[in-house]
């Protein structure tokens, strides 16, 4: 075993779970020195010792021995600097070789049909809402459909879709380019963010792949205002076409103002926040916008929505058959987790298990659940 790909994997584990050194060590029986030693590579570990800190990380021990590759082309942004942003990556990367050795199993790949949109992009202003108008058409989207199923369409044009459960609220998710396993979005599905902010982060990173390659760099960990904002105007017309949203907001002129937005939000299957995205270029009411929306919802409800708060939140109920029932974030008019769910991956799994190119141990790696809940979700299967 190779000591220094142990201490880059034990520094990196450690720091994700906000450990000490001190800590980790007494949580694996350990002293302090023994376990200093052997995260800087100064001794070689025993077995069970090893098999003592995997168990204190709650990681298989695998985890800590194996190699790491190194994602490069990678767009992976946060309000602010992450102590697990290391170990997201090296998620992302199994995730990302584990989805495109199943592809490769069963001869069965997407290819990304979208890479000429860069290309047919002209125009310098309103690049967002140029850029969301191609992406429509290349999917077929006619200029009143709904985005009913965004990990579905993503997936169709040779896109990955993956999620991470990092508990910030400072981090939404980052994309991949091809180069680097993709083209893919990896979105933070934690259960304090709403399954509408999931769907608005999958179509801001797929604004991104289309808008702003020359930004995949890992080094690069800084919000760009001016991109941020390009992005968010490329997702909410993306979900929201303009001659669609129009027409549906002129349809609810004679509810109050959070009945609108609520109404057409669930329309859309989209956060209040992207239609009030929408509807802030064109308001010329008193007052700002979303203070507004602020002050009539808390006049109807009693209370302050949060900044990250989506109320009525669609209910996050079934996002795999294995996954139990989260606590959801306040959204008005909540969604569910049905209302994001990556297909692809799960089918692949599917059809490698019943073409014995795998084991349901493997199918449950790669899926993330235990080996019980694979069991369970063989059991469903129908058709």
């Amino acid at each position: 075993m190779a000591e220094n790909t142990i201490a880059l994997n034990l520094r990196r584990l450690r720091k994700a779970k906000d450990f000490s050194q001190e800590r980790l060590a007494e949580k694996s029986g350990l002293s302090r020195a023994a376990y200093r030693n052997i995260e800087t590579g100064k001794s070689e570990p025993r077995v069970s010792n090893l098999q003592a800190i995997a168990c204190a990380l709650e990681v298989p021990i695998q985890r800590l021995v194996e190699p790491v590759q190194e994602l490069r082309a990678v767009r992976f942004r946060s309000k602010k600097k992450m102590r697990s942003r290391e170990q997201v990556l090296v998620d992302v990367v199994r995730w990302l070789a584990d989805f495109s050795d199943l592809e490769d199993v069963l001869d069965d790949r997407e290819d990304y049909q979208l890479d000429d949109i860069r290309k047919r992009l002209k125009v310098r202003k309103n690049r967002g809402e140029a850029a969301a108008a191609l992406a429509r058409e290349a999917f077929g989207l006619d200029a009143e459909e709904p985005v009913r199923d965004i990990c579905g369409l993503l997936e169709s044009g040779g896109i990955k879709v993956g999620e991470q459960k990092v508990a910030s609220d400072d981090f939404f998710g980052l994309s991949v380019a091809a180069a680097d396993g993709g083209p893919a979005v990896v979105v933070n599905t934690w259960d304090r963010i709403s399954v509408e902010r999931w769907i608005f982060t999958a179509a801001h990173e797929f604004g991104h792949l289309i808008l702003h390659l020359s930004d995949y760099d890992v080094v690069h960990t800084d919000e760009e205002k001016a991109h941020e904002e390009e992005a968010n105007a490329f997702a909410a017309a993306f979900l929201m076409p303009d001659a669609s949203f129009r027409k549906e907001w002129d349809e609810t002129y004679g509810l109050a103002f959070v009945d609108r937005v609520l109404k057409v939000k669930r329309i859309f299957r989209v956060s209040y926040r992207t239609v009030l995205h929408r509807l802030a270029t064109s308001y010329k009411g008193p007052g700002n916008i979303w203070a507004r929306f602020q002050m009539e919802y808390k006049r109807r409800t009693g209370r302050t929505l949060l900044r990250d708060d989506e109320p009525d939140a669609l209910a996050q109920d079934a996002f795999r058959a294995s996954f139990p029932e989260d606590r959801s974030a306040g959204e008005p008019d909540r969604l569910s987790r049905v209302d994001f769910i990556q297909d692809r991956l799960s089918r692949l799994v599917r059809k490698a298990i019943e073409q014995e190119k795998i084991s349901l141990g493997r199918g449950a790696e790669v899926l993330g659940i235990s080996l019980q809940d694979m069991r369970d979700l063989t059991a469903s299967w129908v058709g």
